[in-house]
């Protein structure tokens, strides 16, 4: 059995945008609501997922498929749109179609 490789400073870079668009999404109880109604997840559901790095790959999915919702997040935090899309290819899960 092969020992567990530790995550590389560019995977947990894609985790912490993750949980930041996550915090992002909570932050607005529409926003929020909007992910819940889209995904079936409760929020207990959400709160679990945190810790899992594809699902926080599905949060960055999540933006990347509401280009508004994008635009307001990179600003947010000060980046181009593009880097959310780079930074998701990071996370397991990952399609090459954006």
């Amino acid at each position: 059995m092969r020992p567990k490789v530790p995550p590389t400073s560019q995977t947990a870079d894609a985790e912490l945008l993750a949980i930041q668009a996550l915090g992002f999404l909570a932050s607005d109880g529409e926003r929020l609501q909007r992910l819940l109604d889209l995904t079936g997840l409760d929020p207990g559901e959400v709160r679990r997922g945190a810790a899992d790095p594809a699902f926080l790959g599905g949060v960055l999915d999540h933006l990347l498929a509401d280009e508004n919702l994008l635009l307001i997040f990179a600003e947010d935090q000060g980046l181009k749109p593009e880097t959310i899309a780079v930074m998701r290819r990071k996370l397991p899960g990952a399609t090459l179609d954006f």
